[in-house]
C-alpha cells in the first residue's frame, strides 16, 4: 500500500479507498436510475430476447453488466462478456469463442457455425440459457455487427436460444439507426439507457460509496459538493477521481474537511 493510500486511510478513519474501480457487486450505489433499466433487462434475458444498453461513458455501464450477470443463476444461465475492439468478422467470432471458453479456428462461416453449434449445445444438452454480453459495441464496423443477427439465428430464425446483450456509448444508438443494420436493430427487444447524476444524486452516490468505504461522516462541504458536481456534471467515472484526489490532498494538508478550495486544487491533477 502507498503512503498516499495509507495516510487517506488513517486521516478520514477508513476501511477502504474510497471511489475506486473495485467496488463490489453488493456494494453498488442502490438508485432507481440504474436499478430500473438492470430490472428491465433482466426481465428481458428471462424472455430469452435481445437487449441493448447505451450510456455515455463513465456513467456506470459496465458495473451495471457486472450486476446484471450476477443476477442470473448459473445454475440456469451461462453468461460471457466479450470487450470489443475494432475487429473482423471472423476475428469477432474468434473472441467470442475464446470468452466461451472454446478454442476454434477456420474462415468466418465455419466458426460462425461452430460458435452456433456451442450455445445449441449448452441450451439442448446442458439445460442452460446462454448469454452473449459485448461491451463497447460502438467500436464494431457496421458489416462485422451485421453478422451478430446470423449468430442468433436458429432453425430457420424459430427458436429463442442465445439472448444478446448490446452495451456502448451514444455512436451505438447512432450506427444501428443505420438502414443496413436494421436486421440487428429489429432484434433488440428493449432499449435500456444511463444518463448522468443530478447534483442531489451526486450527493447520495458521494455519502453511499464513503460509507462502503468505513467513513462515519461525510467530509465534504456544502460548497466543496457544489465545486464536484460543477465540474464533473454527474459523470460518476469523474466524480470518483474528483472526489478521491480531493480526500487525498485533504489528508496530505491535515485537513478534517474537503471545501471548495481543495476540489478546485485536485482538479489541478486530474484531466477533467
Amino acid at each position: 500500500m502507498t503512503d498516499t493510500a495509507r495516510d487517506l486511510r488513517s486521516h478520514f478513519g477508513l476501511t477502504t479507498i474510497p471511489f475506486t474501480r473495485e467496488i463490489a457487486v453488493e456494494d453498488r450505489w442502490p438508485a432507481p436510475l440504474f436499478d430500473e433499466p438492470l430490472a428491465a433487462l433482466r426481465a428481458t434475458l428471462e424472455q430469452r430476447m435481445s437487449a441493448l444498453l447505451v450510456a455515455p461513458s463513465g456513467t456506470g455501464k459496465t458495473v451495471l453488466l457486472r450486476t446484471l450477470r450476477s443476477c442470473l443463476p448459473e445454475a440456469r444461465y451461462r453468461v460471457n462478456y466479450v470487450k470489443l475492439t475494432p475487429l473482423s468478422k471472423r476475428d469477432l467470432c474468434r473472441e467470442i469463442g475464446l470468452a466461451c471458453g472454446l478454442d476454434i479456428n477456420g474462415a468466418y462461416p465455419v466458426l460462425m457455425r461452430k460458435l452456433q453449434d456451442a450455445f445449441c449445445s449448452q441450451a439442448d444438452d446442458d439445460g442452460l440459457r446462454p448469454v452473449l454480453m459485448i461491451d463497447e459495441s460502438q467500436e464494431l464496423r457496421p458489416d462485422v455487427l451485421a453478422t451478430l443477427r446470423l449468430l442468433t439465428n436458429f432453425d430457420m430464425d424459430s427458436r429463442l436460444v442465445l439472448s444478446l446483450v448490446l452495451a456502448g456509448d451514444s455512436r451505438l444508438r447512432s450506427l444501428l439507426d443505420r438502414a443496413d443494420l436494421e436486421p440487428v436493430r429489429r432484434r433488440m427487444a428493449h432499449f435500456a439507457s444511463l444518463r448522468l447524476l443530478s447534483r442531489g444524486e451526486t450527493v447520495e452516490y458521494m455519502q453511499h460509496r464513503l460509507r462502503v468505504a468505513g467513513a462515519s461522516q461525510f467530509p465534504f462541504d456544502s460548497q466543496a459538493i457544489d465545486a464536484v458536481y460543477e465540474i464533473t456534471r454527474g459523470n460518476l467515472r469523474a466524480t470518483d477521481h474528483l472526489a478521491r484526489k480531493s480526500l487525498e490532498l485533504a489528508a496530505q494538508k491535515g485537513a478534517p474537511a474537503i471545501d471548495a478550495s481543495l476540489v478546485a486544487s485536485a482538479r489541478q491533477y486530474l484531466l477533467l
